[in-house]
């Protein structure tokens, strides 16, 4: 596939989940089928590699494994994809990236480095560097609300005016004072918010979403961002309802029973019923139960029912 640019990266990006035996080893069939299937729902678009593809839990051979095989997929199927080349070591990060520039993806994603918060300048001089080895191939700045530094809309800007090849951002998003911000000072990014904010995100100028509704049902997210763009009222009734299940059947999860977010995402997956990904984490994070899917499946049969 060829670079895309900040303005071509929009809409409803599905993730490539993993997928382990029970012994812990990586399950490719099941990936590469998974990619089929994503492919087959005409998603806007594909990434590795992130949160919910366990990236921190992946040797490097699984990496290259996994990355190489959605390139092939994508790139026989014209399918845009990115690759999440991040890593809580720089060294480790820029290692991926010069492995995966001859696979051609349309962006990579990357995290700054994890381990004791950078600087500014340290920033810079990690993202100048990434961009260099990235041979023309846009990076994407994922900075969930976990790492060591949330940056806020201006410090991005500040940021993409020294790297330009600074394509997008993905982010936790926040409230109308944020949004004003974000049109503000990176009305030149692509601006990526949750799934289930999508709506009211795109109202206020986000781009998309690499979206955790797509764990559910990637052919139903891309439904519902298309009536995004054709009946924003009806799409934004449908993410009031959309809210309510993430709040009450998937959050509690994370707030009351210390799940990471990766076991949500991965159990939105099982709950869904799409693809063979199995409700296993890797060793050390704990899976969420696949018998608590039925009495969440059937919250959602109730509240979002294009879901199932």
């Amino acid at each position: 596939m060829r670079a895309l640019n900040a303005d071509q990266i929009k809409g409803n990006w599905a993730t490539l989940l993993s997928a382990w035996n029970s012994d812990g080893s990586l399950d490719m069939e099941r990936v590469a089928d998974e990619a089929d299937v994503l492919i087959d729902m005409n998603v806007d678009g594909i990434y590795s590699n992130g949160t919910t593809g366990e990236f921190h839990c992946q040797n490097e051979k699984e990496f290259d494994r996994i990355s190489e095989c959605l390139a092939e997929k994508c790139n026989n199927a014209g399918m845009p994809f990115q690759i999440g080349v991040s890593h809580m070591s720089a060294q480790i990060s820029l290692e991926r990236l010069r492995r995966v520039v001859h696979l051609a993806p349309s962006a990579v994603q990357v995290i700054l480095p994890d381990w004791f918060p950078v600087s500014d300048e340290e920033a810079v001089a990690f993202l100048k560097l990434m961009a260099e080895a990235a041979e023309g191939i846009g990076l994407v700045l994922y900075n969930p609300p976990h790492a060591k530094r949330v940056l806020d809309p201006e410090q991005v800007g500040r940021l993409s005016r020294l790297v330009p090849e600074l394509t997008g951002l993905k982010t936790a998003g926040g409230d109308q004072i944020w949004y004003a911000s974000m049109r503000e000072h990176i009305p030149h990014l692509s601006v990526f918010v949750p799934g289930h904010l999508l709506a009211s995100g795109i109202q206020q100028g986000a781009s998309g979403s690499y979206s955790n509704v797509a764990c559910l049902n990637p052919a139903a997210a891309q439904r519902w961002t298309e009536q995004i763009y054709q009946d924003m009222s009806s799409a934004l009734e449908l993410e009031k309802r959309l809210k309510e299940f993430m709040k009450n059947y998937i959050a509690p999860f994370i707030t009351k029973k210390g799940f990471c977010n990766g076991a949500c995402d991965r159990f939105m997956a099982v709950v869904g019923g799409w693809a063979d990904v199995g409700s296993i984490m890797r060793w050390p994070y704990r899976s969420i139960p696949e018998s608590e899917a039925p009495r969440v499946r059937q919250a959602g049969q109730r509240l979002i029912p294009g879901f199932f």
